[in-house]
């Protein structure tokens, strides 16, 4: 092949190009042009070329997603976590229980916590009356795809971001938990309450009002405001030389002795005018619940004024929030302490044999019934030291001439059968200091850790509040 028929290509090869017509041929628009017209290698380059940016974007932004995802899921489960140990050690400890919450719920968070984030604060915060525990965390993920965008449309630095993290390659996330009181006990369930509240002299002032403080925190913990799935309802038992029936008096007080001339201790005969109190009773139903028919009603009251204490009648159990705080607000103190009447009356106020006695929406469920718990929490400031004769007359200290005995040895009689009747007993003594009183409420109580001791206004409100939670249950509620 002659020279000029050949040319030598750029990488030194030579290769054959054909004569000079198929050259011209190609040079007028023939089959080389063609060819080259029809080659679509460069447009797929430069399709991938465009296409891999967004494309790297998008994958990157899922791994960012999915990062963040799962962080906020840890982050939740640690703050649930945490929300539900709050309620818990708030439920079981008696002194400093909001502190001692706040410690558990930062320790139980710390511990579950993700550890591929920055968390920058955790907060915890009870509700006023500490039955609603929520916590909440800002955490600080991560989010180096998402960085690349942001330089391209730049918002500027979050001021809240931690040292550790750059605002251009974070994403901020606030996480909270709530765990709120539910009433029921270990499971949910309808709660009948009853409260035996001491009115006595010894409770004038101060006292009073710090009872009248702890019995209304007590009320608006357990009484819930949406009773459609569970109900709960309070009575109240307020207690003093007796106990007043208010309008339930003719059914449950038995006839008076057809006279009103008795002796006194000296012998010598007084004149006794008939009260609206009424007494214990004796007999086979002496320390029961039986229902209040025939020879089983309740003895009378008889004073020389015809008056007595207390001057607050008993509640049947309701769920009327108003009444009952209204109840409370209204408590007078004055006279002496039956505290065997209180207890009964407590007894009597969530019991199903007395139903018959109470307003239908007030008749207790019956015994058995395991959608319904029943407690009664018993409360007094001292010794009980008054009972009554078969005549319906108080006797003091001694007991002398009374037909069952000292007030103390029927209040714990009573108590060991409210408890055989599956009736968790809950009980109280404010600035209590007799033996024997603290006595009888440590056996009245279905266990040591339903008995307290309140030394002043603070601590009563406590132990009350301290009930009141450990009635409930706790539940996430978002």
């Amino acid at each position: 092949m002659s020279a000029s028929s050949k040319q030598v290509n750029s990488f030194g090869g030579a290769r054959q190009i054909g004569s000079a017509a198929a050259w011209r041929t190609g040079r007028n628009g023939g089959p080389v042009l063609r060819r080259f017209s029809n080659d679509r290698s460069g447009s797929v380059a430069l399709i991938f070329a465009l296409a891999i940016v967004p494309l790297t974007a998008f994958v990157g932004l899922a791994v960012d997603y999915g990062r963040a995802y799962s962080v906020n899921t840890k982050t939740q489960a640690a703050l649930d976590a945490a929300a539900l140990a709050a309620g818990r050690v708030a439920q079981v400890e008696k002194t400093d229980s909001v502190n001692k919450a706040a410690a558990a719920a930062s320790a139980f968070f710390n511990q579950a916590k993700p550890t591929n984030a920055t968390v920058s604060s955790f907060v915890f915060t009870p509700n006023a009356a500490n039955t609603e525990f929520t916590v909440t965390a800002t955490t600080w993920v991560k989010t180096p795809f998402l960085g690349v965008l942001k330089t391209w449309f730049p918002q500027g630095a979050d001021p809240d971001a931690p040292a550790s993290c750059n605002s251009y390659s974070c994403v901020k996330m606030i996480t909270t938990a709530t765990a709120k009181v539910t009433i029921g006990g270990s499971q949910a369930s309808n709660v009948e309450i009853a409260l035996m509240l001491d009115v006595t002299g010894s409770m004038a002032g101060q006292k009073l009002a710090d009872l009248k403080a702890a019995a209304k925190d007590l009320i608006d913990v357990v009484i819930l405001d949406n009773q459609s799935q569970y109900t709960s309802r309070v009575a109240l038992a307020p207690f003093a030389d007796a106990v007043r029936p208010g309008p339930f008096l003719q059914q449950v007080r038995g006839l008076p002795p057809a006279t009103n001339r008795f002796r006194d201790k000296q012998g010598r005969w007084q004149i006794y005018k008939l009260t609206d109190c009424v007494s214990e009773r004796d007999g086979q139903a002496a320390y029961t619940d039986a229902a209040p028919i025939g020879n089983d009603k309740l003895g009378p009251v008889y004073t020389k004024s015809g008056s007595c204490n207390p001057q607050s009648q008993v509640v049947p159990l309701t769920q009327d929030k108003v009444l009952l705080k209204g109840t409370v607000d209204r408590l007078t103190a004055g006279g002496w302490t039956a505290g065997h009447l209180g207890t009964a009356w407590a007894w009597y106020l969530i019991s199903p044999n007395w139903g018959s006695v109470w307003p239908n929406e007030s008749a207790p469920a019956p015994y058995g019934d395991k959608s319904t718990r029943k407690i009664a929490i018993l409360m007094t400031d001292g010794e009980y030291n008054l009972q009554y004769d078969a005549s319906g007359i108080a006797t003091r200290d001694n007991g002398a001439g009374a037909m069952n005995g000292l007030s103390d040895a029927q209040a714990r009689q009573v108590c060991a059968n409210i408890k055989a009747a599956g009736i968790e007993v809950f009980t109280v003594g404010f600035d209590l200091h007799e033996a024997k009183a603290i006595e009888t409420l440590r056996r009245c109580a279905t266990d040591e850790s339903h008995f307290y001791l309140a030394e002043n206004g603070d601590q009563l409100r406590q132990a009350y509040r301290d009930i009141a939670l450990k009635i409930s249950i706790l539940r996430l509620t978002n």
